[in-house]
């Protein structure tokens, strides 16, 4: 599960500095790995951008228990 936690968390990385360089600078680092212009979408970017939106969902969803499998004390409890 660490893994899966490890990649989520990348993910939701690579998302959250995308939104912010379209923010900034009105640049999509997403769409330029793909060979498009900003704001334009293909299979391959629209698999990327799920899988960001997921990966967030999932950090949600499993926030209590990614802190009770990366706690150093064996009986953390969620706070």
């Amino acid at each position: 599960m660490k893994k899966l936690d490890i990649l989520a968390a990348v993910l939701v990385v690579v998302g959250g500095l995308n939104w912010g360089l379209v923010a900034l600078a009105e640049f999509d680092l997403v769409a330029t790995i793909f060979g498009l212009d900003f704001g334009e979408t293909n299979a391959a970017s629209r698999v990327v951008y799920g899988l960001v939106g997921l990966a967030a969902v999932y950090q949600v969803l499993q926030q209590a228990a990614i802190r009770r499998r990366w706690s150093r004390d064996p009986h953390a409890a969620a706070a």
